[in-house]
């Protein structure tokens, strides 16, 4: 049975369709795909190739065949939360909105922060020293997150234009990546020996908490679903955006990770901006300098596209849990101008501005940047438990074969079965790895306590607010 929502539904028909298959294909590679996490794959070594292609298969693959189905069987705006909604009710649609919205407080500040250092290599060679300045990594943080809060509350028609400008401005730096690993290694060898032995998965307690950082970076296609009301055509656009974009991904990650660790040896890759270190150390050797400045220039529009596509998506959820009246109204209000969910934008953008601050206290740049991400990888991965769990509770439903619309997981009910199992386990693992301090972490217990006193804390704040709509839904 459907659950229908209630409150102001003259919020959602205001919304406008704006996005063609064009713009939720760039949407889609402007968000998942981050050349951070190919930086963070040449830091963990060649080991991280083989993780790339398990989790490729067993997560990615399951992962895209289940967000199809849900989003072409429940094209609803709210996505994760209105599937989660649909499958276990009230309670935990909220449980699993309020952790996709709220992760976001933690995820740009660590997404910023990366942004912010490979924009540093704009400068050349001397932006190495300059990517580890926390001054100037705060500054253009907070600068790229007022242009993206700014353009997408004007309005998705022009905020789609910085997440289009994103996904050609992250893809096209990655392709001259692996175009200059190629001259490179023809013309002087690789900087890393690759073999079938170290390009499987290494178990040790320094790397064990990157395993989650693999899963994450596969993570994202799901954010456009949240706004199927502002998709042209969503039961179709959104599945051949999915495949489109996931194939392009899934090939750059694997193909990004040989050419970095091709150009530079491991140890010297820096796990935030090593991409853009290893474009200038190839490019020099190739006397063709000015491509290190041109790909740092490309990406820092593709990161701004990637701040601004998780703005413009993730502030649908709050939007719509606002108009079921589970957060304050306020949270549901369109602009009257601009017809965008501007509340639930802007509470999103101060607080993810408090946390970036916050953040800095007491730990190194590195260390900041891993908390903030593992603080991220935890809460993001719940509303996925929920939205693999959905699957496997909805296979049985009758609307599923009468839906005429539906892309449907192969297999049946045993493939959603399979594909709902494997991304349920994957992301279970990953919430576990997490909470592992990384090696290099300059304080673990400290780590460790500000990582599962942030997370926990972040959740009952939810929790009480829930009630206290649920309390005030029913007293009216």
């Amino acid at each position: 049975m459907t659950i229908p929502a209630t409150g102001p539904l003259d919020s959602r028909t205001q919304l406008r369709k704006t996005m063609g298959f064009w713009d939720v294909l760039l949407f889609n590679i402007a968000t998942v795909l981050g050349p951070r996490w190919i930086a963070a794959a040449g830091h963990n070594g060649p080991s991280s190739i083989s993780l790339w292609i398990i989790a490729a298969v067993f997560f990615f693959v399951p992962g895209a065949l289940v967000i199809n189905e849900l989003s072409s069987r429940f094209p609803q705006e709210g996505g994760l939360y209105a599937w989660s909604r649909e499958a276990f009710g009230d309670f935990h649609g909220f449980v699993a909105g309020w952790t996709y919205w709220i992760y976001t407080v933690f995820y740009f500040p660590g997404l910023l922060l990366a942004s912010a250092s490979m924009a540093a290599y704009v400068i050349g060679g001397r932006g190495v020293a300059l990517s580890q300045d926390r001054t100037f990594l705060l500054s253009v943080s907070l600068a790229m997150l007022l242009v993206a809060v700014v353009l997408n509350i004007i309005g998705l028609n022009i905020g789609k234009w910085l997440q289009n400008a994103g996904g050609v401005g992250t893809y096209v730096p990655l392709l001259m990546l692996a175009a200059i690993a190629v001259v490179s290694v023809l013309h002087g060898g690789s900087a890393t020996h690759f073999t079938a032995a170290n390009m499987l998965p290494a178990w040790n307690w320094n790397t064990v908490n990157f395993w989650s950082q693999i899963a994450f970076a596969f993570t994202g296609l799901e954010l456009v679903s949240a706004m199927s009301e502002e998709v042209r055509d969503p039961r179709r656009t959104l599945p051949r955006a999915v495949f489109g974009a996931g194939a392009l991904i899934a090939l750059m990650y694997i193909a990004g990770t040989f050419s970095i660790l091709a150009l530079v040896p491991a140890g010297d890759i820096d796990p935030q901006s090593g991409v853009f270190h290893a474009i200038t150390v190839g490019s020099v050797a190739l006397r063709v300098g000015v491509l290190g400045i041109l790909a740092a220039m490309l990406v820092t529009v593709g990161n701004a596209g990637g701040v601004g596509s998780t703005v413009a998506g993730i502030a649908r959820v709050p939007f719509v849990v606002g108009i079921d009246r589970y957060l304050p109204a306020a949270f549901g209000k369109i602009h009257p101008r601009w017809k965008t969910p501007y509340i639930s934008i802007l509470v999103q953008a101060a607080l993810s501005g408090a946390i970036l601050l916050v953040s800095q206290m007491n730990e190194t740049t590195r260390g900041a940047y891993q908390f903030l991400i593992d603080a991220a990888i935890i809460l993001y991965f719940i509303p996925f438990l929920y939205m693999f769990a959905a699957i496997i509770k909805l296979a049985r439903r009758k609307d599923r074969t009468d839906n005429p619309h539906a892309v449907l997981v192969p297999g049946g009910v045993a493939g959603a079965w399979i594909a709902g199992g494997l991304g349920f386990l994957v992301v279970l693992i990953g919430i576990a790895v997490s909470l592992v301090p990384p090696g290099d972490s300059a304080d673990k217990l400290g780590f460790e306590l500000k990582l599962v006193l942030g997370t926990a804390a972040s959740i009952l704040v939810g929790l009480f607010l829930y009630w206290r709509g649920a309390r005030a839904k029913k007293t009216a």
